[in-house]
């Protein structure tokens, strides 16, 4: 039995933001979303989130997830008063409590299921994560004994020289038996370069105390700044570019492309140069993506061409081509074998099977049917000033080039529109509409206008 502790109570002064550090977003979630999101496998018995700076923040955003509990720091004074926030909630626990910072968002399940493992095994009081750095600089020093049994744990600003010698640092993650610790917490000191209560503290008041070092350093790194967001970024990024490689999926340049981790992807899908996959997107097998390509929350299908084209929140069906230089948005769904061209934007319309808006056209709520063909500059009126209204055409129907359709407005099956009409009356099927003045020509204009 484990109870997870998250520490999210700190401001992050050097964000140099009014967001709290634990909201700033890796990848396309919070940063304490990705702690959350890492303990879930160990199946905790409770969530606790430790929360103080706009603790209101922090709760909304993070709300929706089920099973969190909220204890509130409401004056940040170290992470061992922090945990003290917790003896009221834990009074009778007698199991494990797993403690995590909100800030360290790259953190593998495996690393955390392998801590606990060794801390029950050997029947730690404590058992805490450890990583050694060529540049150990900003992390407290661990001092351990040849059987990895924890002597001393000392804050770097509270390290003379020697101490600052040692590579082996405090990763900020711990194990202890809950027991063990509540004995120690009402009586940890603030005797300090930075007065405030330090779990580290705690740690040398229980016996025995084991380190576990990781095998990857990185997993660690906190986020204080806008450069170690970055950099947990990039790390980020390599692990799912990486994943997806092995698994089938061909990107040209991993160096120009970001895939979010939550982005979906089947087997032979091709992502080209500067392509961008975000949020709830999955792409399925034959699929072509990029270049210069922005997918956001969409679903699409197989053997697609998406080329330097944004998407988002729709659907393409299989063999559709999109682009270059389209605009899919609010739920458009492209059906089958469809051809969305050059500088043409979709909103909340859909296409039906074999259809074309090649190029230079706008439809904004709208519906077709099969094998429509949207001449060049076809747009549809969609929005009176204060509604937005749907324009319906039928199977088969043609636009000619430059057609204004006004909606609310229906065209039938199988109907032609002449080019350069501005149509604001229903059409039946089978029709041909012309709706523009005759052309007037006017000889020798010139001469008359210029006064020769």
């Amino acid at each position: 039995m484990v109870v997870v502790a998250i520490l999210a109570a700190g401001r992050g002064t050097r964000m140099k933001s009014n967001l709290p550090k634990v909201l700033h977003s890796l990848g396309g979630k919070s940063l304490v979303e990705r702690v959350i999101e890492t303990v879930q496998p160990l199946s905790p018995s409770r969530q606790m989130v430790i929360v103080g700076y706009q603790a209101e923040e922090v709760k909304a955003a993070i709300l929706a997830i089920p099973d969190l509990e909220f204890v509130e720091q409401s004056v940040q004074l170290g992470t061992g008063h922090a945990i003290q926030q917790l003896l009221p909630y834990l009074e009778g626990y007698s199991g494990d409590l797993l403690i995590l910072n909100g800030d360290v968002p790259l953190l593998r399940t495996e690393t955390l299921q392998n801590l606990l493992q060794i801390h029950q095994e050997k029947q730690n009081a404590a058992t805490i994560l450890t990583a050694y750095l060529s540049n150990p600089k900003g992390y407290g020093r661990v001092f351990c004994d040849a059987h990895s049994i924890v002597q001393q744990i000392v804050e770097e600003k509270d390290c003379t020289p020697a101490q600052r010698q040692n590579c082996c640092i405090n990763a900020g993650v711990y194990c202890f038996r809950w027991q063990e610790l509540a004995k120690v917490l009402p009586h940890l000191q603030a005797n300090n370069a930075q007065r405030e209560y330090y779990l580290t503290d705690a740690v040398t008041q229980v016996s025995p105390v084991m380190a576990v070092n990781v095998e990857d350093y990185q997993e660690i790194l906190g986020i204080n700044d806008r450069l170690q967001l970055a950099s947990a970024y990039e790390i980020l990024q390599r692990r799912i570019k990486e994943k997806w490689m092995v698994a089938g999926v061909t990107i040209i340049d991993p160096a120009s492309t970001t895939i979010d981790d939550t982005v979906e992807l089947q087997p032979d899908v091709i992502i080209e140069p500067q392509t961008h996959l975000r949020g709830n997107t999955v792409i399925k097998t034959g699929s072509r993506i990029g270049p210069g390509s922005l997918i956001e929350n969409s679903q699409i299908g197989e053997n697609v061409t998406v080329m330097y084209s944004v998407v988002t929140d729709s659907i393409v069906q299989a063999g559709s081509r999109i682009g270059p230089y389209a605009h899919l948005r609010g739920h458009t769904e492209v059906g089958s074998k469809c051809r969305v061209g050059n500088f043409v934007e979709l909103k909340n319309t859909k296409l039906g099977e074999h259809t074309n808006v090649a190029h230079l056209s706008y439809l904004g709520d709208s519906t077709t049917g099969k094998q429509v063909n949207i001449g060049a500059g076809t747009i549809t009126a969609n929005y009176d000033g204060v509604k937005k209204h749907q324009t319906k055409i039928g199977d088969r129907t043609k636009t000619g080039s430059n057609s204004v359709l006004v909606a609310p407005i229906t065209l039938g099956n199988d109907v032609y529109v002449a080019a350069g009409s501005t149509i604001t009356e229903d059409v039946p099927d089978g029709c041909l509409v012309i709706a523009r003045q005759r052309q007037v020509v006017k000889p020798e204009w010139q001469q008359k206008g210029t006064g020769e």
